[in-house]
């Protein structure tokens, strides 16, 4: 859930935020009516439609959308944004500043992050399939024989929407609120006109119905601003839910063949398709709501060196977060079109889609608990009276939806673990390269010593060397001076960090450091929001007293060549999974937006 902590004036901007707010932030739970209730009493896990059974799932709905969403969400969690960046990315950043320098405990966030991370892409392939698939279905309800049209109409609204991806979505974005608030407008009327036809449903609120049943069926349980979204929440989403599962449960009570799908059986018979096309179109900004956070993860995790560099394009010269990264979108694409042919229906999609999500949120408790007791403070027994709550209610979702697991809660599994062991052998991959070179390098001091008393060959010039550490030599300086027998007037040890924070501070942005003999270190942070460009950051190095001249300054960078080790590091299969993504990732030289014309690379070997 992104969020953004600007500022903004007036009732009328507000308002407006709160409408954009309903089409990104709630897309994904807006679309749960389509299944949730057909899903509970129709097909192949379906319980007995009883009076106690239809009151028992709508109480837990009710009551899960309070705690679960109004109150964890909406109220605590939104809480742990970092500085207006939302996902697990940004919320392992803050759990990492939050127990600062304890190894032990960064190992942990760091592990659950990533296992969070990978099940949030599985998220990404499930809900568009099961959202699409979901709304596409309403076609069988209308004609029976339109079933065989089902999946190829899901492909093609599948290709269209990320095919739509690299034109980006700030230009169409200002209609997704508006329609998601028809939405939920109608998903109430929806319900209203059932509850009017069987009014005792509304008994089904009580909570002891909830109680009654989880003790009978313990395992079928199952970027705008703070303000803006909890109004979206709770005057608009949180009502046209309540009220459409209130209405589908009063069907389905008073039409028990309804349940095959009591969703679309809501609606006049007048009203079928005009209700499929609005559903699909919910279904499209819920898609695209789990894209747009796929590419933003994707980003954060490049940036605090879990996943290997790859291209990201800006699609809005407007709005910073609207960005496409051309492999994740191939990926998600790929992927979802194999779940549609593979699944075909959304009811055998239910229960990857429910594994998928239980467990992210699961995850986002466990790291928010962290922020609060060690950044906010809380007291340690406030910690775990609200960590007992949530963290029960998460794990009695994630259970009841491991019984699933057979009958496709599988698929986010595999596809969590497969992308887990990815994003761990990069990070591993990249500080046993960075621990290597270390021990290979000579040490700084000594050396500048050396060139002082020994000097070579001096030419006009700065020189800036890309390196990760600043105690040694970089291995391209070493060749150059080993090769061409020269070095610069002036030379520069630059390393690039990450902070763990969206957008680095202006104090915190440059720190340069004289080392003697025209020799500098220079520290560029960024946020790991940012795009890092360090010609343009270097421009400003002036006011630290270090001017830069780019067409007087040479950029030389070592490219490591990879040697796979049996000895030591990683086992050997996962040494050369980590060669084999190093040669695929993006260069440092055009992630760092190094112009190719100042650029020098000398090759190194490290074995891993």
């Amino acid at each position: 859930m992104g969020t953004s902590n600007g500022q903004h004036g007036g009732k009328s901007g507000l308002a407006g935020l709160a409408v954009a707010a309903v089409g990104v932030v709630f897309g994904d739970i807006g679309t749960s009516p389509l299944y949730t209730m057909r899903e509970a009493f129709h097909g192949p896990h379906a319980m007995p439609l009883t009076e106690g059974n239809v009151f028992g799932v709508l109480s837990l709905v009710f009551w899960s959308l309070i705690l679960v969403v109004s109150i964890k969400y909406v109220v605590f969690i939104m809480r742990a944004d970092n500085r207006g960046e939302g996902g697990i990315m940004a919320m392992m950043a803050l759990a990492m500043k939050a127990v600062g320098d304890n190894k032990r405990a960064r190992r942990f966030i760091t592990v659950l992050a990533l296992l969070g991370a990978a099940l949030f892409y599985g998220d990404g392939v499930i809900t568009p399939a099961m959202s699409i698939l979901g709304a596409v279905e309403g076609l069988k309800v209308a004609a029976p024989s339109f079933e065989q049209y089902v999946v190829p109409i899901t492909l093609v609204i599948v290709l269209g929407l990320f095919g739509f991806q690299r034109t980006g979505t700030a230009r169409v974005g200002a209609v997704f609120g508006p329609v998601m608030v028809c939405w939920f407008v109608v998903l109430g009327m929806l319900g209203l006109s059932e509850i009017h036809e069987y009014p005792a449903i509304l008994k089904s609120l009580n909570p002891w119905h909830g109680v009654l049943f989880f003790a009978a069926h313990p395992l079928m349980s199952g970027h705008f601003g703070r303000r803006p979204i909890r109004i979206a929440w709770y005057w608009l989403v949180f009502p046209g839910l309540v009220l459409n599962y209130l209405g589908q449960g009063a069907l389905i009570l008073s039409h028990p063949e309804a349940a095959i799908n009591p969703f679309y059986l809501l609606a006049p018979e007048w009203a079928l398709y005009p209700m499929i096309a609005l559903a699909a179109a919910a279904a499209v900004i819920a898609s695209q709501a789990v894209i747009s956070g796929a590419f933003s993860v994707t980003r954060q995790a490049v940036q605090l060196g879990f996943a290997p560099r790859m291209q990201i394009k800006h699609t809005s010269d407007e709005t910073a977060g609207q960005i496409f990264v051309p492999w994740v979108n191939r990926f998600l694409l790929i992927a979802i079109i194999l779940v549609v042919i593979g699944f075909e229906t959304s009811s055998n999609l239910a229960a990857a889609y429910g594994i998928a999500v239980t467990g992210t949120m699961l995850i986002d408790t466990v790291l928010a608990l962290i922020v609060a007791r060690m950044m906010w403070k809380w007291n340690k027994w406030v910690v775990v009276a609200v960590g007992a709550i949530f963290l029960t209610i998460d794990t009695a979702f994630f259970a009841a939806n491991a019984i699933k697991i057979p009958d496709g809660g599988w698929f986010p599994l595999v596809l969590g673990a497969g992308l887990f062991l990815l994003m761990s052998t990069w990070r591993k991959g990249r500080t046993l390269v960075v621990s290597q070179m270390r021990k290979e390098s000579l040490a700084l001091a000594p050396f500048i010593s050396s060139i002082a008393a020994h000097p070579p060959l001096r030419v006009p010039g700065t020189a800036v060397f890309m390196t990760a550490n600043q105690e040694g030599v970089p291995h391209a300086m070493l060749h150059n001076l080993k090769h061409n027998k020269v070095l610069h007037d002036r030379n520069v040890l630059l390393t690039v960090e990450t902070v763990e924070t969206p957008i680095a501070e202006s104090g915190e942005r440059i720190r340069v450091e004289p080392l003697g003999h025209d020799f500098y270190a220079i520290y560029l942070r960024y946020g790991f929001a940012e795009e890092p460009n360090v010609p343009k950051t270097l421009g400003c190095c002036e006011s630290c007293g270090l001017p830069f001249d780019m067409m007087d300054t040479t950029f030389f960078l070592s490219r490591e060549t990879l040697i796979p080790s049996q000895e030591q590091g990683m086992p050997l299969w996962r040494d050369k999974l980590f060669a084999f993504m190093a040669r695929n990732a993006q260069s440092a030289t055009t992630f760092f937006q190094i112009p190719g014309n100042r650029l020098i690379e000398l090759g190194t070997q490290v074995e891993i």
